[in-house]
């Protein structure tokens, strides 16, 4: 893809972690701030070095203070296979463009960046002073410098065959760094309250940033997990058991709205649009139940008032049902261009697209994989509302061939606990010897 001469041209180097959701990560953002994604890279796949064409710092900036998939991102001012290949790019780089980070009255220091190899500190001043042929006039100040130049080299991914000389090399001015340090400091071992289901705090993230949630959006999750209020009299919980704690653990207790007690299966909402984005991790049957209320009969009954101590029946909820019910009720609830994103469990063996459920007014925006095990997954599902939603849409998607592989996730707990994992992993490890 041709890069528009308007756009300036930036390096992010990426971190090496759920490797499948960067680049929807990256699209969403940019599309959050603005821009939009282009590059003259035609695959990414696992390298951490991406070369982008954005249309402002600023933007590449806003990029920085969310993304949790990128490290830093770099003003690219060069690249090459070779030090003579990045050496000619450097030269052919505007001199205009450089002289407000090189001028007398400023300070730098250069870094010498590598992955998949380890160099020598004779090795790194080699590098630096093979760059004099840049008109740097300001002082170097190791410490606090104005401006932060890299150079960054990849030696490949396979730490097993690391080559003599790097396969790319790369030069840019520091722009920013992302948001790394808040996977920890957000980490699940650090909560006052968590359940067995409790999300892993980068993948928190990645959600959000897939369901470009942006400042005074109303967030709905309905499956809400550590945030489940306990029934009065069933069991006292202590002052912090409870998701308002948990986000005054974080400084974030403004944000809360409120949490609702109710059947997923049959929203209690008016109808209308209320939220900017669905984000959730519906239950699998695994760690926690499947259930819904209702009885055999189904009969309906008037609004009679049940006791408080009254206890509904239920009944099991498929993941095909579950995921229907999601599905429309996004496409009821969600303001148009608004997001739903959540995760769809899959046993791997009988995966195939056409299993992902889908509906008329919702468009797929990424689907990413994250392996629970040999034969078991995840999938994070991003989609996004791009039509007004009409009765006649709850069950059109009923009537597509791919609603018959859609309910065969309703197997899942069954061959999750069946042993047919573990036998054919075991007959695969046997075939091997």
């Amino acid at each position: 893809m041709a890069l528009s001469s308007s756009l300036n041209r930036y390096l992010l180097l990426m971190a090496q972690e759920h490797l499948e959701f960067r680049l929807p990560e990256i699209k969403s953002l940019l599309s959050l701030f603005g821009g939009q994604f282009t590059s003259s890279q035609e695959t990414y796949g696992k390298s951490p070095f991406w070369i982008l064409s954005i249309p402002s710092e600023d933007i590449a900036r806003n990029l920085m203070k969310r993304t949790v998939c990128a490290k830093s991102i770099f003003e690219l001012w060069g690249h090459g296979k070779s030090p003579e290949e990045l050496y000619s790019s450097l030269k052919n780089y505007p001199v205009e463009k450089m002289v407000p980070f090189l001028h007398s009255d400023s300070t730098y220091k250069i870094k010498i960046h590598t992955f998949n190899k380890t160099l020598t500190q004779e090795e790194k001043v080699k590098r630096i002073d093979a760059l004099e042929f840049l008109p740097f006039e300001g002082k170097v100040n190791l410490k606090k410098p104005q401006h932060i130049f890299s150079v960054l080299e990849d030696y490949g991914l396979d730490p097993n065959c690391i080559p003599e000389n790097p396969h790319n090399i790369y030069f840019g001015r520091w722009i920013a760094d992302g948001q790394r340090e808040l996977i920890e400091s957000y980490s699940v071992k650090k909560r006052h309250f968590i359940g067995n289901t409790s999300m892993d705090a980068g993948l928190s993230f990645i959600m959000a940033n897939h369901g470009k949630v942006k400042e005074n959006d109303i967030v709905f999750d309905p499956f809400v997990g550590t945030g489940k209020a306990s029934r009065k009299n069933q069991k006292w919980r202590g002052p912090d058991e409870n998701i308002r704690a948990n986000l005054r653990q974080y400084g974030l207790e403004k944000y809360y709205l409120d949490v609702l007690v109710s059947d997923a299966s049959k929203p209690s909402w008016r109808k209308g649009t209320y939220f900017d984005a669905i984000i959730t991790d519906p239950p699998y049957g695994i760690r926690e139940s499947t259930r819904r209320t209702g009885s055999q009969k189904e009969i309906q009954k008037g609004m009679e008032k049940c006791p408080e101590s009254h206890v509904p029946v239920s009944l099991s909820y498929h993941l095909s049902d579950m995921f229907f019910d999601l599905l429309n009720f996004a496409a009821e609830t969600l303001v148009l261009g608004g997001r739903l994103v959540y995760w769809l469990p899959v046993y791997t063996p009988e995966y195939t697209e056409e299993m992902v459920p889908w509906h008329p007014c919702l468009k797929l925006i990424s689907n990413c994989e994250q392996k629970l095990s040999s034969h078991t997954s995840r999938r994070l599902i991003t989609m996004e509302k791009v039509k007004k939603f009409e009765n006649r849409d709850q069950y059109s998607h009923l009537l597509s061939d791919h609603f018959l592989p859609y309910q065969g996730h309703n197997s899942f707990r069954e061959k999750y606990f069946s042993g047919v994992t573990k036998r054919i992993a075991k007959e695969e490890k046997s075939s091997q010897e």
